[in-house]
């Protein structure tokens, strides 16, 4: 249905989310997207975002001119021992949540937004809530497999809830499932679009180009599991492929000194970086293997973009999302998920026939990039825009 004409000049929108990158960067994507809709329609966006002062979203919003409102929040400690979530921190931090609730309820009825979006992480509650309060609809958004526990609390009080990927609906309570849209998950249009000829020149690499490229990433920080599980086979890796190892700060002078000791001609395959910049799309385009967490996020741009991957999950995540991810897509073929206890052997195991067998690499891209949705960003404002004019 075309909900064009029942747009105001002027929409209004409140985004609450955050607390890390997986909650705080589609929500983003979202209104960035939002914002070119409207104004190719001649309309414009004002929008505000609320969530925890001294924040990711709080930063993220002021870089981007957003307005940005802090609310009280309590996050909730999880443990499988029932009586440890009885703490007291977290009965401290619940104790907030009331407050959180009347100083978001306070900010939607002055805003009048025309519609909520929340992205999840416990910041988001208490706008979540308010939304109800005040008769606003709400679009809960999910980047994981399973809904996390804040998009859990607020599922009863959503109007749409919008999931990543078709896995998620039989696992919702069947009292919000008629509720749920397919979206997938924003990933950043400028992701989409690298050269690999641009990573070579902008990084300096001296790679042999008949080779398969790996991408290991274990986020911005980087992985201390993923680095050491490299780092004890590059001698192995760098026999097969160029290597470019994205392995955060902390990480970088321990690599760095293993990396000294190897031959001069393998070394020149490998390029060791604490951090990957703007330059970002021009390796993954290079890339023809990613080894890395298993993140809503990176799946997102790795099925966009259609690499083969092989996860190690972040054992600690929240609910263990992370292993639920990968292994979805290791069930559609789209990735090799390593999940517990992981070796260099197992390591060898999963990379090496990737390496070795064009063919292989080639099969799993198409089914990664048959999960992929690089026009997730645009559904989620279809459903914004529908739900708002609803």
């Amino acid at each position: 249905m075309d909900t064009t004409s029942q747009l105001p000049t002027v929409f209004r929108l409140i985004v609450t989310g955050g607390g890390t990158g997986g909650h705080t960067y589609p929500a983003l994507t979202a209104i960035r997207t939002l914002r070119e809709r409207l104004t190719a329609q001649g309309r414009s966006l004002d929008v505000q975002w609320i969530g925890s002062a001294d924040s990711l979203e709080a930063r993220v919003a002021d870089a981007e001119g957003i307005t940005f409102t802090a609310v009280a929040t309590g996050k909730v400690r999880r443990s499988s021992n029932p009586l440890k979530m009885v703490s007291p921190a977290n009965m401290r931090d619940m104790a907030r949540v009331p407050l959180g609730v009347a100083q978001a309820r306070k900010a939607v009825a002055k805003f009048q937004p025309h519609v909520v979006l929340a992205t999840g992480g416990y910041v988001a509650v208490p706008t979540g809530l308010a939304a109800r309060m005040c008769k606003v609809p709400l679009v809960l958004h999910e980047q994981t497999v399973r809904l996390g526990l804040a998009n859990r609390r607020l599922a009863s009080s959503a109007s749409r809830i919008a999931v990543s990927s078709e896995s998620s609906l039989p696992l919702l309570a069947e009292s919000v499932r008629p509720l749920a849209v397919v979206t997938g998950n924003p990933v950043r249009p400028e992701v989409l679009v690298g050269h690999p000829d641009k990573a070579v020149a902008a990084l300096g690499l001296g790679f042999d180009r008949a080779l398969p490229t790996v991408y290991v990433t274990g986020g911005a920080q980087g992985s201390q599991q993923i680095n050491n599980l490299v780092g004890g086979e590059l001698p192995w890796l760098l026999e097969r492929a160029n290597v470019v190892h994205q392995c955060g700060p902390a990480h970088f002078e321990t690599l760095a000194a293993r990396a000294a000791a190897l031959p001069a001609d393998v070394a020149a395959r490998y390029h060791l970086t604490p951090f990957v910049g703007p330059e970002l799309p021009d390796v993954l385009a290079l890339a023809d293997v990613v080894i890395s967490r298993s993140g809503a996020g990176t799946l997102s741009e790795l099925t966009a973009l259609g690499k083969p991957a092989v996860f190690i999950p972040l054992a600690s995540s929240a609910g263990n999302e992370q292993a639920h991810n990968a292994r979805h897509l290791e069930e559609s073929g789209a990735a090799i998920a390593l999940v517990g206890e992981v070796t260099g052997e197992r390591l060898r195991g999963a990379v090496g026939p990737l390496l070795e067998d064009p063919g292989r690499r080639k099969a799993m891209a198409t089914a990664a990039q048959a999960q992929g949705r690089p026009d997730a960003a645009d559904r989620l404002v279809d459903v914004l825009l529908t739900d708002a004019s609803g």
